[in-house]
C-alpha cells in the first residue's frame, strides 16, 4: 500500500480518473533526454473534458500536476517530480481541416499530436507552411508554448488561434494576434495550457513539399547529434550570436561530466552518451554558462525546462 501523498493520490485519482494509471513511473521512459526519476502517477487524457476534470480535481485537493507533451524539452531531476504528470499523448492528437479557400486550408490540430505527424499529414495533403518543423521532436501543444522554429522560421508564423485552458478553469480560443509571441516563447501567463491550435497552409505542389522536407531533414542529420539521446537546442541563441558558436568558440565541444556530453557535432546540444543522470547534465549546463561568461560576457539561457521536485 502507498504512504502519504502516493495514498493521496490514489484515492483522488480513483474518482477523477477511470483510465490507466502508472504508478511511479520513471519519466526517463518519456523524455528524450532518456533521464529523470519517477513521477508519483502518469495518465493520458483523450480529450479536452478529460484533461480539465483532471486538472480541476487536482486544484481542488491540492495536488500538485505537470502537463507533457513528447517530453522532448524536458530536464527530469533524478530524485522525479511529486504529483500528477499528464501526457497529451496520441490519443490526444488529431488533426481536422475547418476552412478551404482556393489558396489556403485551415487545420485544428489537437495539442499531443506529434510535429512529425502534422509535417507528415501536411506533406500529403500538399500543403505548405511547416517544412521548416521537419524533425523537430516534440508536440504541437510544446512548438505552440516554445514558439519552436528553426531555418528562419517559427509555428506561430502559421498559427491564427489557438485554444488555451487557462488559468480559471475555462476554455477560451484566442487569435494568435492576443499572445505575445516572441523568440522561444508564446508570452501566455504560467499555468496556461495549449488544447489546440489552428494553423493556415497554402496549396502547394507535393513533390516540392517533400523535397524541402528531405533537405531540411539532410541538413539535420548533417549537423545535429540524432544519433544520441537529447533535448534539442539547450540554449536559447542570444541576439548577438547562436548559443552554439558561443559554446564553441569558449573550447567546450566534447566536453564531459560523466556520461553528460558536449556535443562535438553541434555544440548547442548536451546528450546522453549513454547512463548519465540529470545532476550530469545539469552539472554540465552550469559549466558552459560558466565559461562562456567568463569569455563572453554572456548568460545563456536554457530552452530546456528543468522539472525539479
Amino acid at each position: 500500500m502507498r504512504s502519504g501523498a502516493g495514498r493521496l493520490i490514489e484515492e483522488a485519482l480513483a474518482d477523477l480518473w477511470q483510465g490507466v494509471v502508472l504508478w511511479d513511473y520513471p519519466l526517463s521512459r518519456l523524455s528524450t533526454l532518456k533521464v529523470g526519476g519517477p513521477a508519483k502517477a502518469v495518465v493520458f487524457p483523450g480529450n479536452a473534458g478529460e484533461l480539465l476534470k483532471l486538472i480541476k480535481g487536482c486544484k481542488q485537493i491540492g495536488i500538485q500536476w505537470r502537463v507533457m507533451g513528447r517530453g522532448s524539452n524536458i530536464l527530469v531531476a533524478d530524485q522525479g517530480v511529486a504529483g500528477v504528470v499528464i501526457v497529451l499523448g496520441p490519443d490526444f492528437s488529431a488533426i481536422e481541416t475547418v476552412n478551404e479557400s482556393p489558396e489556403t486550408v485551415l487545420v485544428r490540430v489537437n495539442a499531443g499530436c506529434s510535429l512529425a505527424k502534422l509535417v507528415s499529414w501536411s506533406e500529403r495533403q500538399a500543403l505548405s507552411g511547416l517544412e521548416f518543423a521537419a524533425g523537430i521532436p516534440g508536440s504541437i501543444g510544446g512548438a505552440l508554448v516554445m514558439n519552436a522554429g528553426a531555418w528562419g522560421s517559427e509555428i506561430s508564423n502559421v498559427t491564427t488561434s489557438i485554444t488555451l485552458l487557462e488559468q480559471d478553469g475555462q476554455i477560451y480560443e484566442r487569435d494568435r494576434a492576443a499572445l505575445p509571441f516572441v523568440y522561444r516563447s508564446w508570452g501566455a501567463p504560467v499555468g496556461t495550457i495549449a488544447l489546440n491550435g489552428t494553423f493556415r497552409l497554402v496549396r502547394g505542389e507535393r513533390v516540392r513539399i517533400a523535397g524541402a522536407c528531405r533537405e531540411v531533414l539532410r541538413q539535420r542529420r548533417e549537423k545535429q547529434p540524432l544519433d544520441l539521446a537529447s533535448a534539442g537546442s539547450f540554449f536559447k541563441n542570444p541576439v548577438t550570436m547562436p548559443a552554439g558558436r558561443l559554446i564553441e568558440e569558449a573550447g567546450l565541444k566534447g566536453c564531459r561530466i560523466g556520461n553528460a556530453m558536449v556535443s562535438d557535432k553541434h555544440a548547442n546540444f548536451i546528450v546522453n552518451v549513454g547512463g548519465a543522470t540529470a545532476d550530469e547534465i545539469k552539472a554540465l549546463m552550469r559549466l558552459v554558462q560558466e565559461k562562456v561568461f567568463v569569455r563572453s560576457g554572456i548568460l545563456l539561457e536554457p530552452e530546456v525546462h528543468i522539472w525539479d521536485e
